[in-house]
């Protein structure tokens, strides 16, 4: 009998496996074999990707007009159809550029593999925001047990750089969108994590236009005001509150007695607030 150790990955090939499934960016238009009509190719519904910046398709298109599409998609069967797994953008801007047919590398995957390399891909383009980035590893960490260590490797990114942009997951959604829209940069945005209210913050970086290191000294101002311990407040007893008001009311002024470490010890302060008030009460000091 043979037992299974160690984490449930998810895939049985590995996340390499998949990675080298990706054609490289400088392959060449397949044959015609590897063709396929626009018509029988449909997305994914899966797909983790949602935003699809229409001048940036138009730019794609352009360029496809003029050279075609250099780096194929790939597809999986699904019946009569093809299902895209990655490459969405690509078709997209193909449908723009009114191609008839599109180079495809046909895979044989499962719903976890498609989702997964659909993943990877999106973390691998140039254009992706922060926020979305950073979904992506957590995805692949919290849904296919990879380890930051191992995307790391696999993608070639620092730990830190993943850990980083994972925390910004933790902002505020009002945040978020300001780093998504570009407002503020992926700098200010770590240097918000550390805010006690990144909201407030943010939007003063907006207004003032604060620079990144600006931001980090007012966060770790905050930080340091909130770790300095409260001012003890001292709840004065009936009988001094009773004995300021009556001392009070003979001399005219406002009085107030603290107590000392003691109940036998203390002091009084008296507050004039002018120079005849001064005289008046050293004339009633001196008469008693």
């Amino acid at each position: 009998m043979t037992t299974k150790s160690g984490k449930n990955r998810g895939l049985g090939r590995g996340l390499s496996a998949l990675m080298a499934e990706l054609p490289p960016e400088t392959a060449t238009t397949p044959s015609a074999e590897s063709q396929l009509p626009i018509e029988k190719i449909q997305p994914n519904p899966d797909q983790p990707r949602r935003r699809f910046d229409q001048d940036s398709l138009e730019e794609l298109a352009d360029s496809i007009r003029q050279r075609g599409i250099i780096q194929p998609i790939i597809v999986r069967p699904q019946g009569d159809i093809y299902q895209i797994v990655a490459g969405e953008r690509r078709w997209r801007a193909a449908q723009l550029a009114q191609l008839h047919e599109v180079p495809v590398v046909i895979r044989e995957l499962g719903d976890t593999e498609t989702l997964e390399l659909a993943i990877i891909e999106n973390i691998q383009r140039s254009d992706l925001n922060p926020i979305d980035e950073g979904a992506g590893y957590k995805q692949l960490i919290e849904r296919f047990g990879h380890t930051q260590e191992e995307l790391s490797r696999i993608l070639g990114k620092s730990r830190s750089h993943i850990a980083n942009l994972m925390r910004l997951l933790g902002l505020p959604d009002s945040v978020q969108t300001l780093l998504n829209k570009g407002d503020i940069s992926a700098g200010h945005a770590r240097a918000l994590i550390t805010s006690d209210d990144p909201e407030a913050l943010a939007r003063r970086v907006v207004r003032d236009g604060l620079s990144v290191r600006a931001t980090e000294k007012l966060a770790n101002a905050q930080k340091d005001n909130a770790q300095k311990p409260p001012k003890k407040v001292v709840t004065k007893d009936a009988d001094t509150r009773r004995i300021e008001e009556d001392l009070s009311a003979q001399l005219k002024m406002p009085v107030q007695i603290i107590r000392g470490k003691t109940p036998e010890d203390g002091k009084v302060t008296l507050e004039y607030k002018s120079l005849d008030q001064l005289d008046d009460l050293l004339g009633l000091l001196s008469q008693s």
